[in-house]
């Protein structure tokens, strides 16, 4: 899921904020200011309405973040690198470089979530219980987030993957039957009906209780995004087996040849793509390097251009470059791909480019090697 805000880092785990989440932010921070606190506690001044909906808010993707945080950590401590967390419109994403080589390393890992949200939650119905009546509006905060976080343990225990409840669920099936791939794919089918089923319940609200349009098309959102994350996480689980083993010194174009950034794309094609078949090229000025140009950035340029156009004009500059070690492995680099919004990395050893690794190469890979079944 690429796009977004690099946070910082706890525990060593890179946290990011997706653009998305301002919008469950700010559609929470609404909800609770303007309708469910003034419902429940009338009288208070509009301000302190405000700012209870804005701190009530805060809090519950802190809570968020502790629940993806309990995961990364049980999760590293079973051998499953975890390398970042992002929070998006609904909720929050541990991305693993592996998934789990043990059914029982997979069952900790998913259940640590919940477990952490119904400890949250006792934490904060504590809290009210201490400190409810000093303050209303603290009382208001702890009580929704005690309760806000027991729905999200039994909600995440929904057994349709990749909710915690469907990883729970693959982990017993993969237990009993000791075929990961068959397991996922139960299990993915399973977290997709359990989206259309969302989706059936949705739509059956708005046109059996008109009045609760707002609920039915929260509940059909919440079934598609359901349905949809099922399949991109069973897709991503079958690229990293396809991928497995597969480190970018095998797949890199190490024959790149070096060219200077007034080079124009006519000569380009003419003296080194059609003679010479090569498809990537870096950009340097004396010496240092200061982008890449692909065969697919060459394609963009309409060919009445190409005399006119230089190489510094359509190539990735160095600023926009992330770069990647040889014995990195393929799943990691299209992640990092992905992240970074870019379709190309450098390969550096001892700070030298060796090669570069292409999405196009890295798609050609995926697909011959799903396309055999190796």
């Amino acid at each position: 899921m690429g796009g977004g805000f690099y946070l910082g880092r706890i525990f060593g785990i890179q946290f990011h904020l997706h653009y998305s989440w301002f919008i469950i932010f700010i559609l929470i921070t609404v909800s609770m200011s303007w309708q469910y606190f003034p419902v429940i506690y009338p009288g208070w001044n509009i301000a302190v309405y405000w700012i209870t909906g804005i701190s009530a808010s805060l809090l519950f993707f802190s809570s968020v973040v502790a629940h993806e945080l309990a995961h990364s950590l049980v999760g590293r401590a079973n051998n499953i690198p975890v390398k970042s967390i992002t929070l998006f419109i609904f909720g929050g994403v541990a991305h693993m470089t592996r998934e789990a080589k043990h059914h029982g390393a997979e069952f900790k890992m998913a259940i640590a979530g919940p477990l952490s949200s119904l400890t949250i939650g006792g934490i904060f119905y504590v809290l009210h219980l201490l400190f409810g009546g000093i303050n209303e509006p603290v009382a208001a905060i702890t009580s929704w987030l005690a309760q806000v976080n027991v729905v999200l343990a039994v909600f995440n225990l929904i057994p349709g993957f990749p909710l915690d409840g469907g990883r729970i669920f693959r982990s017993i099936l993969w237990r009993f039957s000791g075929d990961y791939q068959r397991a996922t794919r139960i299990a993915t089918n399973v977290g997709r009906g359990v989206g259309y089923l969302f989706i059936l319940g949705g739509i059956a609200l708005v046109f059996r209780f008109p009045g609760q349009w707002y609920s039915g098309l929260w509940l059909a959102l919440i079934g598609w995004f359901l349905s949809y994350i099922a399949a991109v996480s069973y897709r991503q689980s079958r690229w990293q087996g396809v991928l497995l083993g597969i480190t970018a010194a095998q797949i890199m174009q190490p024959d790149c040849p070096v060219i200077a950034p007034e080079v124009t794309i006519n000569r380009l094609v003419n003296g080194y793509i059609l003679t010479g078949g090569h498809r990537c090229f870096l950009v340097a000025n004396a010496d240092q390097l200061t982008g890449v140009l692909t065969l697919e950035n060459i394609k963009l340029v309409n060919q009445a251009k190409r005399e006119h156009i230089t190489a510094q004009d359509i190539m990735t500059p160095i600023s926009r470059l992330r770069v990647i070690s040889p014995d990195q492995d393929a799943m990691s680099v299209l992640e990092q791909m992905d992240e970074n919004a870019v379709n190309q990395l450098p390969v550096v050893s001892d700070g030298r480019v060796i090669g570069l690794v292409t999405r196009e190469r890295l798609i050609g890979l995926l697909r011959t090697r799903t396309e055999l079944k190796i």
